[in-house]
């Protein structure tokens, strides 16, 4: 087999399986005599040691990269590889080219998706922090790697051949890969955070710098080994491959995703195509003497990111490709490593290990000079230094390469990918340590409705997700009731999944300026709030903005913007949509994950909106009083009174009528504390406006003394059918008398006690809820 085609790296270094006469011995005879069973006992037996060591690992903060490299040491000649016989039973010499095929395919495919979802657009969003960040974190350790080894190799005499292994393992060691910190960033759940999104763009930044300098190295040993003329030629074939790829496939993919009519899949057809274009890439970079890898990873970058034709790859082979293929190439190359090779006492070892802790302190250093000086805060620029510092699977892989092609000796190489490990496990836990993102939404500033002047301006920041958001949000702030006296400022903010891409995107839509040529999801919802504003001329003003990111993620991006703007209230969406006769139609747990961690750190006040479809919307012109009735449900504390004061914007000059029931336990009489007291303070003014109108007008004000949970959910039963409306306090783990029994039957601990009863299919009613938590102070 050609080894240019399968290098040598993919063959794992254990005792052969025959024995002195030549002859297979009888122990490995049922398995090798069939390859499909012998290659399936493999990856089974990696598959499991690796989510084995994974469930075990990642207690300490690891990522799964790393329980793989300790799979492949735990398979190796250092602990298994002991044992008499097991390489020959379950490793023999003849199973390691197609163990090895399978597992560099793994990897080119995982190239080949990552340069998929590279966002190359975000070099001309870059600005020059990270450009900087991204150019230093690639330079300075290259050329400080280079002065060190040249001092050392001068120093220790050491020959030719020795200094161009060192120049090499420090090349490599001086890489800042892309798909690396992207797995790294995804891995600590900050990918969409500022340090994340920065860390990111500095990454592309590097990896465009060390894929141009990674060719110039390759064509210049080619010019060497070679001749000039065959480096020459194999520099145009690179020009004309790139040409190719940027005016003919590219252009390509988007007449595929022209034809692809919206909301409809990809046609497998133009799958195949794109399948079979990468693979024919990968023949073509080991024709002219690049790695395999470079044409796949080149023709990634090409294929437009995102949905439909990005997404769609992503989806149909990323499972398989980062599940399967590519830890049994993690664990095959780790599977190499002879720590018994290492001569700590021999020179060549010595000015390795001191070279590498250099590279690492260089990059580690001058990330963060840089840093400091573009003025990030210290621990955010110590935590950028450590992410731009991180090893991964494309270090791994190019020691592998250089170890197959015979450009390391066993010494260098061990060493090489043991800095790989030690660098790949320290990281992570470091930045766990140092950075948390949640931190900047601590609540020292109180914002809030209830702190809000009665004709102040209210900040709202509504989320959307699906279609049938759109039309119940702007039902909920019609009801609000804006006029010039007191206005209403909307951020409404799409979010869509990342599917298809690593960089997340935020937009920043300009409702007056956006031209609605390409119908898309995002342009509903601009539609739907730029009619809303206009019926409130002078009243309100809307900005919508577009994030996509990974779902587990989102509530990064709400609250990054709701602490932005200032706003006094976040507006979600229930996770469940109803149909009319009140069943469940469609349930989203992703929705809701997403909605307790909103929760857990807003940085104000948030609500849920249950929508039931019965929400009616005002018209711009006053209602007839008790046209839309509205029920607050209050109990007492911080949540209900952030709830009552939202229901006393509604209500202002307005045509809704509104009903405050004060449940109140039997036999409790007076205030007995400070919260009673702020209580009784919240309803006075509605007591008074209730007295007044002699109970006709748009506020009613009925006390309700209630003896146990049981009585509160009978009257709530009661009360279900007489309102469009219902706002509640979500009031979680605060204990009541009145709802004693009643959080034992708590299905959605996000909405509380009262918002779960009346969002209940038990109670089969067509009234929408609003559950408020107030802004928790830290």
């Amino acid at each position: 087999m050609d080894e240019r085609i399968v290098p040598k790296e993919v063959c794992i270094s254990l005792p052969p399986a025959v024995n002195s006469d030549g002859a297979w011995t009888n122990m490995t005879a049922p398995l090798t005599e069939f390859s499909l069973p012998l290659l399936q006992t493999q990856m089974v037996a990696i598959f499991t040691t690796t989510q084995i060591s994974h469930l075990v690992f990642r207690n300490f903060g690891l990522p799964k990269f790393v329980s793989e490299m300790i799979a492949g040491i735990f398979f190796g000649s250092q602990i298994l590889g002991r044992i008499k016989n097991y390489g020959e039973f379950m490793f023999p010499l003849v199973s390691q080219d197609l163990l090895g095929t399978i597992s560099l395919l793994g990897y080119t495919l995982f190239l080949f998706l990552s340069g998929v979802k590279m966002d190359m657009s975000i070099i001309f969003r870059t600005g020059r922090r990270a450009m900087y960040i991204g150019a230093c974190s690639l330079i300075l350790p290259l050329i400080v790697g280079m002065t060190a080894q040249k001092l050392l190799g001068d120093h220790w005499g050491l020959g030719g051949k020795e200094r161009l292994q060192l120049i090499l393992a420090t090349a490599t060691h001086s890489l800042t890969p892309f798909p690396v910190i992207s797995c790294l960033l995804s891995e600590l759940k900050i990918l969409n955070s500022e340090i994340g999104r920065l860390g990111l763009s500095a990454a592309v930044v590097s990896d465009l710098f060390s894929t141009f300098l990674t060719s110039i190295f390759r064509l210049a040993k080619v010019a060497y080994d070679q001749s000039t003329k065959e480096a020459f030629m194999d520099f145009g074939i690179i020009i004309v491959f790139l040409l190719l790829v940027v005016f003919v496939a590219r252009p390509a993919m988007y007449w595929m995703i022209r034809q692809t009519p919206e909301g409809r899949p990809v046609r497998d057809t133009y799958i195949y195509t794109i399948i079979f274009a990468v693979l024919c890439s990968g023949l073509l970079s080991n024709w002219f003497n690049q790695l395999i890898v470079f044409g796949p990873f080149i023709f990634g970058l090409a294929v437009p990111d995102g949905p439909p034709l990005g997404s769609t790859l992503v989806n149909k082979f990323d499972c398989m490709v980062s599940g399967v293929l590519l830890p049994v190439f993690v664990t095959t190359s780790m599977m190499k490593v002879n720590l018994s090779n290492i001569n700590f006492h021999s020179n060549v070892a010595i000015c390795h290990a001191i070279v590498l802790v250099i590279v690492i302190i260089a990059k580690f250093g001058g990330c963060w000079v840089l840093s400091y000086v573009t003025k990030i805060p210290k621990n955010d620029a110590i935590t950028l230094s450590l992410i731009m510092s991180c090893k991964g699977v494309v270090e791994m892989a190019d020691y592998s390469f250089a170890r197959g092609n015979n450009n390391l000796n066993m010494e260098i190489f061990s060493i090489g990918m043991l800095a790989v490990l030690v660098t790949a496990s320290i990281v992570p836990i470091m930045i766990r340590r140092l950075y948390d993102p949640s931190r900047k939404y601590a609540g020292y500033q109180r914002r809030n409705v209830i702190d809000l002047k009665p004709n102040a301006e209210l900040r709202i920041l509504a989320c959307i997700h699906r279609p049938d958001h759109i039309t119940a949000t702007v039902d909920l702030l019609e009801t609000i009731h804006p006029t010039r006296e007191k206005p209403l400022a909307v951020h409404a903010l799409h979010l869509v999944e990342l599917i298809g891409r690593a960089s997340p995107i935020f937009i920043s839509h300009q409702m007056q300026k956006k031209t609605l040529t390409n119908r898309s999801y995002s342009q509903d919802v601009i539609l739907a709030f730029t009619h809303f504003q206009r019926n409130n001329h002078e009243a309100v003003l809307v900005n919508a903005f577009t994030a996509i990111s990974p779902p587990k993620l989102m509530h990064e991006d709400i609250c990054t913007l709701a602490l932005d703007k200032l706003t006094a209230l976040i507006v979600l969406p229930f996770h469940r949509k109803y149909a009319i006769d009140g069943s469940v139609e469609f349930d989203d747990p992703t929705l809701r994950t997403l909605n307790s961690s909103v929760i857990e750190i807003a940085p104000c006040s948030v609500a849920i909106l249950v929508n039931r479809g019965h929400m009616r919307r005002l018209n711009s012109t006053p209602a007839v009083v008790g046209s839309y009735s509205v029920a607050m449900i209050f109990v007492g504390g911080n949540d209900d009174r952030e709830a009552l004061s939202i229901a006393k914007r509604m209500v202002m000059d307005s045509g809704i009528r509104l009903t405050v029931v004060h449940l109140i336990p039997e036999g409790e009489e007076g205030i007995t504390d400070w919260e009673k007291m702020l209580d009784s303070e919240a309803l006075k003014e509605l007591k008074h406006k209730s007295s007044t109108s002699d109970g006709e007008g748009y506020v009613v004000y009925v006390e309700e003394r209630m003896n146990g949970g049981p009585q509160t959910a009978t009257k709530l039963r009661e009360l279900i059918d007489d309102f469009d409306l219902f706002i509640v306090g979500r009031r979680y783990n605060v204990e009541s008398p009145l709802t004693i029994g009643l959080d034992e039957w708590s299905e959605f601990p996000e909405l509380g006690v009262m918002g779960d009863l009346l969002a209940s299919t038990d109670f089969n009613a067509r009234c929408s809820v609003l559950v408020v938590q107030q802004q928790q102070m830290t």
